[in-house]
């Protein structure tokens, strides 16, 4: 694995010499993500000293887990996936996602998504690719499986579905970031269920297997056509 670069904050950002202005836009992409019920108190750990608390689900903790084709945007076509957990900051509404890891194969969408918002980006490998029934995302690095994702496509959603707007969290060097996410999904289809995971045998996996990250997920849904829009990330320490 390859990790990039260092943080830094404003509205025009210096990106391996080119210029990338906030914010940011997605203009096509597709997605496919899953909700899973873990550990609390592994979750309570993963999230110490950032002052946010895990959102609770019959009494356990919520995981998202999703892979992002990226097909136009502003850093170029890339793949991504996204490790995160559900929760909340204190004295504010809604419910956020705390970023725990942000893996994508292309070394610029790695370093702007460190530099600008402070992701937990790095550089490995990650597959998305059409099944079947669905979608499948594998994701390695040295030569071995971290993770993988097989995701079914379910029904269209009731209604279609209209743009959200969320809370990103990271934490990093002690400094607590919070970067508003707007998304505006379009062909949602989703399932009760609807995903299965399989672990692979690098360490980069022990961070699944701690919060008990279960094969089958709570809840699956999957956007046929996705654009995005993130702006500058806000210090919260």
């Amino acid at each position: 694995m390859r990790t990039c670069s260092n943080f830094g904050v404003s509205g025009v950002h210096s990106v391996l010499g080119q210029e990338v202005r906030s914010p940011v836009e997605v203009r096509a992409a597709t997605a496919c993500s899953a909700l899973f019920a873990v550990d609390p108190a592994a979750a309570r750990d993963l999230l110490e000293g950032t002052g946010l608390a895990p959102v609770r689900y019959l009494g356990r903790a919520v995981c998202s887990i999703a892979f992002v084709r990226h097909i136009d945007t502003d850093l170029g076509p890339y793949h991504e996936f996204s490790f995160g957990l559900l929760v909340r900051y204190p004295d504010r509404s809604g419910i956020g996602v705390f970023i725990g890891w942000l893996p994508v194969n292309q070394e610029f969408a790695c370093v702007a998504g460190r530099d600008i918002w402070g992701f937990p980006k790095e550089v490995v490998e990650v597959d998305i690719a059409a099944t079947g029934r669905g979608h499948r995302c594998e994701v390695r690095a040295d030569g071995e499986r971290i993770i993988a994702i097989h995701t079914t496509s379910g029904l269209p959603a009731p209604g279609g579905a209209g743009g959200a707007s969320v809370d990103a969290y990271t934490h990093r060097d002690g400094v607590l970031r919070r970067t508003p996410w707007t998304m505006n999904p379009a062909g949602v289809r989703i399932m009760p269920g609807g995903s299965r995971i399989e672990l692979g045998t690098h360490p980069g996996a022990d961070r699944f297997r701690a919060l008990g990250l279960p094969k089958r997920a709570l809840f699956t849904s999957r956007i046929g056509s996705l654009t995005m829009q993130f702006d500058d990330a806000e210090d919260l320490s």
